[in-house]
């Protein structure tokens, strides 16, 4: 049986919201999109197991690194509670990003996020995303 879909995908209203407010550089709408306890896992970032206050001040870095940053969802699944979301993000580092500085160069790069949602905010987060695309596009290795 062949399943035919729509060109756009389906996004829930939880990470539309928290898209939205990243593209318009508001990190703040993390709070109602996120549980006050939520725990956002990254593989390969620095500190692994962030906060949400960690987060948001990780996010806001990256906007300031990437002013026009933008966010786009690719794919999203739905199972219970968990929530699968694939994403591209398109930027150009004209800011400091951590203690290097701007490179001038555009990034494109993808990732894949599984959220454990709970009354429509997000209780966890796992994030993978391609940081070695990133540090190549950047020039940085």
């Amino acid at each position: 049986m062949i399943h035919q879909e729509s060109s756009a995908p389906v996004t829930s209203e939880y990470e539309q919201k928290w898209i939205e407010g990243l593209n318009n550089g508001n990190v703040s709408v993390a709070d109602e999109v996120f549980q006050p306890d939520c725990v956002i896992h990254i593989n390969g970032n620095p500190q692994r197991d962030l906060s949400l206050d960690n987060f948001k001040q990780m996010m806001a870095g990256l906007l300031v690194a990437f002013p026009d940053l933008n966010l786009t969802i690719n794919d999203q699944f739905t199972s219970g509670e968990k929530v699968c979301t694939r994403w591209t993000a398109k930027g150009t580092n004209t800011g400091p990003f951590g203690e290097m500085q701007a490179t001038g160069r555009g990034i494109e790069i993808e990732g894949l996020i599984i959220d454990h949602v709970v009354n429509g905010r997000v209780a966890k987060r796992w994030e993978l995303w391609d940081q070695m695309a990133m540090m190549q596009q950047l020039g940085l290795v």
